[in-house]
């Protein structure tokens, strides 16, 4: 432990390391339609069996030529057409020209298509501007873009809609992908109203399963939302039995921290095992992680700031392994200039709401105000995480700070 370090709490890349440790990835395997495999991890290597383009064709609109038959002045009588889809598959006389349209099969023995822009049609034919044209000049070949046997994608990456037109183009219509795994989650807490119901004295509406939700979603999850549980041992045990049926991770908000009526802690000690509590990071001091007997479990802070950054510093890298997800990475850190300050106690790894830009290539930070456990507006307008190292006390105007701009499930 460092001259900084809390004494109890657990630095947050040993939490990591210790839950990743612990986690397997699913293993159960779906055949999905391609147009609903989007967000599913692939449960295998996709080898491309065809050539992309499977024949050579042309990269614009104009007349595919043969070099030899080309000369100033020379008009070139059109021999016919190729359209895409309509191949010109006619008699290609030598001294002519064939007009073709974007994407067409070149015809056989064409070596260059020309631009209609630099042709001047006539009644004898097509005149070239026959400057810098070179072989094979708009054409693109067989397999330009993809080889026949070539790795595509590789099991573990998450599909994106990047991805499946590409899939699509390969003639594939189902992919093997794994199962997503299932998260169930629900708030705790007296205090907490849903929606739509009015406020009584002493009481809040129920803010953080509508940033867990999503959350979970954009992490390649299914999320299944048991609502709003009660202070009460009874119904808190139920819940946690009908979750880790429903779930292979269960997530709580509320109920770990210290306090009399946070039983999350007594009741997993009774049907199930608490890894570790406590953690060296603001705000999220209060994350706890362990089992039960059939489903992992995650408690999160009641604060909804805290919620959120748990859910995204220490759950996400969680799914993502439980999901098979080989090819997620951690948000970068980029160094950047502060453009405010931001008071911090050494102690813990803080991770800031702030506002980054970028001026002729350089990185500058701001704060978003307000940085309370309790406080979201700054969280909403925020783009990054300033991230201030555990041992690192305040920052002035001017210092260097390592940021962490949000990935696509904060965005």
């Amino acid at each position: 432990m460092g001259c900084c370090d809390a004494p109890g709490l657990m630095p947050i890349n040993d939490a990591i390391a210790k839950m990743l440790a612990s986690i397997k990835p699913v293993q159960t395997n779906l055949p999905l339609p391609l147009l609903d495999a989007i967000g599913h991890v692939l449960a295998e290597d996709i080898n491309s069996p065809i050539f992309v383009p499977p024949f050579a064709n042309s990269a614009m609109d104009g007349f595919a030529v043969r070099i030899e038959d080309l000369g100033k002045n020379r008009a070139l009588p059109v021999a016919g057409t190729s359209y895409a889809g309509q191949p010109f598959d006619g008699t290609w006389p030598k001294n002519t020209c064939v007009r073709i349209m974007t994407g067409a099969p070149v015809p056989k023995g064409c070596d260059a298509v020309i631009m209609q822009e630099k042709a001047q049609v006539t009644d004898q034919g097509a005149i070239f501007e026959t400057s810098n044209i070179q072989s094979q000049s708009n054409i693109r070949p067989k397999g330009d873009d993809i080889k026949q046997g070539d790795l595509v994608l590789p099991k573990g990456a998450r599909l994106t809609a990047r991805d499946i037109p590409m899939i699509a183009s390969l003639g594939i219509s189902h992919v093997n992908v794994f199962r997503k795994p299932r998260v169930a989650f629900f708030s705790t807490g007296d205090e907490l109203v849903s929606l739509g119901e009015p406020l009584q004295s002493g009481q809040i509406y129920d803010s953080n399963r509508y940033g867990i939700k999503p959350l979970i979603e954009n992490f390649g999850c299914e999320a299944i939302d048991l609502g709003i549980i009660p202070d009460s041992p009874s119904e808190l045990r139920s819940t946690f039995e009908k979750a880790q049926a429903l779930a292979d991770v269960v997530v709580t908000s509320g109920g770990v921290s210290v306090g009399d009526a946070d039983y999350t802690k007594q009741i997993l000690a009774e049907i199930g095992n608490i890894d570790f509590w406590k953690l060296a990071i603001k705000p999220g001091k209060p994350f706890a992680f362990g089992s039960l007997t059939n489903a992992w479990f995650c408690g999160l802070p009641g604060n909804p700031v805290s919620a959120v950054v748990t859910m995204y510093v220490l759950v996400q890298p969680l799914l993502a392994k439980l999901a098979g997800h080989s090819q997620w990475k951690a948000p970068e850190s980029i160094p950047a200039e502060s453009r405010s300050s931001f008071r911090k106690v050494p102690g813990r790894t803080d991770y800031q709401r702030a506002i980054y830009s970028i001026e002729n290539g350089q990185f500058f930070v701001e704060s978003t105000g307000n940085q309370s456990s309790g406080a979201f507006r700054s969280m909403s307008l925020a783009n990054c995480f300033a991230v201030l190292e555990q041992d690192r006390g305040h920052v002035e105007i001017g210092d260097t700070v390592n940021i962490q701009l949000f990935n696509h499930s904060l965005c």
